[in-house]
């Protein structure tokens, strides 16, 4: 990578270095992520998030570990409703695949050679009988012995050594207060340790790629959906989805429900998956969102007149819009509407009432070149139309050199100078030549 692609990179993933740092992250993983080739770069990954500021809850589950030790022991497995029936004998296999599996994922989390990712990174590793479980219970006849779920989670023993710098480690077993072991599905864990943190985050690292579920077909272009929009699709599209991918979604609609604000799918089939997530914008997953303004249009605050200045600025530079200065925007700021998309403002749009002559100014429409091709500038055109309306003005006209096929096509028709109101047309600009466009409401 050369230096000014390394420049590059952070200048663009420090907004979400600044936004991460002490935040509390959930970030679970199945025991076939375990068995993956690129497991030794998650763990790279997680030292990195670490040593950036996050206070980390990894939770693992042992599914194919625990599998393999009853092949191992020829001993079959039965389920009911995707759950494994734990007698026993198979107790025993899970105490010993999850003991073997956490001792290994310790180890490379103890790595700190400085010939890799995690030279310098000495990460503390904390884990205690946090998990309080019980258990399932009798289902559809049968009884799930030592099978349990999470009754609740040592909140203060979490909060304390995350607080003293510490990544806390659950896997995926449970203690009653008379002693007993439970088996617990990891998904389970993970939603209970963010639901009863509160974490800002909960993140899934699966197998498959969630970008090419059924349901993502509905995910729009950065692939977020809101939780109620989740738990639709669910209910449309689940039966597609594999038992395990199910589950796992389940467990993202529960965390919603929960109160986790934002839960992460990404695919481990790729190197540094994780970190795309979550330190570029749109990520590599798959984005569930309790908060419904995670993309919102609303009127434009004094806040948001440095994310329109760096907005319009490559237009201004190129001669599509006329140049705004900081004081000119803060003045104006009260005149423009902003579509932000998780705290970026990307499209703005302004309106300048002349309320003699019953019209109104569209101005400076600007779309991020990201997000362009999605008709956002439209629905901001159509914002602004209704509060003309609400404004009792009976026309919009605008001026442009750039872009009057858009105009065009969203219903303008092309005027001249003098169609403009007689405040704009004394300050026309003969030389910037601009088409005049004007559309009746």
């Amino acid at each position: 990578m050369k230096n000014d692609d390394v420049v590059l990179a952070l200048r663009g993933c420090a907004p979400y270095i600044h936004a991460h740092n002490g935040r509390v992250f959930v970030v679970a993983f199945g025991g076939e992520v375990a068995q993956s080739p690129d497991f030794d770069s998650l763990i790279y990954d997680i030292a990195l998030m670490h040593s950036l500021g996050v206070k980390l809850v990894l939770v693992h589950g042992a599914r194919p570990q625990v599998d393999a030790e009853l092949a191992a022991r020829d001993i079959s497995s039965e389920y009911v409703d995707g759950l494994r029936v734990t007698d026993p004998p198979t107790l025993d296999c899970v105490k010993a695949a999850v003991g073997k599996l956490r001792m290994e994922i310790e180890a490379r989390l103890s790595t700190s050679l400085a010939s890799t990712p995690m030279g310098g990174a000495r990460l503390k590793i904390a884990g205690g009988n946090w998990i309080v479980g019980r258990p399932v219970g009798v289902r559809h006849g049968v009884d799930m012995q030592h099978t349990g779920d999470v009754r609740r989670m040592d909140v203060p023993a979490l909060r304390a050594n995350l607080e003293a710098g510490r990544v806390c480690l659950l896997s995926p077993i449970g203690y009653s207060p008379t002693g007993e072991i439970f088996n617990l599905r990891a998904e389970d864990v993970a939603t209970a340790a963010a639901t009863e943190l509160a974490a800002d985050k909960l993140i899934f690292l699966v197998p498959s790629d969630p970008a090419r579920w059924p349901l993502a077909e509905d995910t729009g272009d950065a692939g977020q959906l809101s939780l109620s929009d989740a738990e639709r699709l669910l209910r449309e599209k689940g039966d597609a989805l594999s038992p395990e991918d199910r589950g796992c979604l389940l467990s993202v609609t529960a965390a919603g429900r929960g109160g986790v604000k934002r839960v992460h799918l990404a695919s481990m089939a790729g190197d540094g998956a994780l970190l795309r997530e979550l330190y570029t914008r749109d990520g590599s997953g798959l984005l569930f969102h309790a908060d419904e303004d995670y993309e919102a249009t609303r009127d434009a605050t004094i806040e948001d007149v440095g994310g329109i200045l760096a907005l319009i600025q490559p237009l201004e530079d190129t001669g599509v819009l006329v140049p705004r200065s900081r004081e000119q925007l803060e003045l104006e700021i009260g005149n423009f509407s902003v579509m932000v998309r998780d705290g970026l403002v990307i499209a703005c749009v302004a309106l300048f009432p002349f309320t003699e002559s019953q019209a109104g100014e569209l101005s400076c429409v600007a779309v991020h070149r990201d997000y362009r091709g999605k008709a956002r500038a439209s629905i901001l055109l159509g914002r602004v139309e209704g509060e003309a309306k609400k404004q009792g003005l009976k026309r919009l006209f605008s001026l442009t050199t750039h872009a009057p096929h858009w105009f065009i096509e969203s219903g303008f028709k092309q005027g001249t100078v003098e169609d403009l109101p007689v405040q704009k047309k004394r300050l026309y600009n003969y030389q910037r030549n601009s088409l005049v466009l004007i559309k009746n409401l």
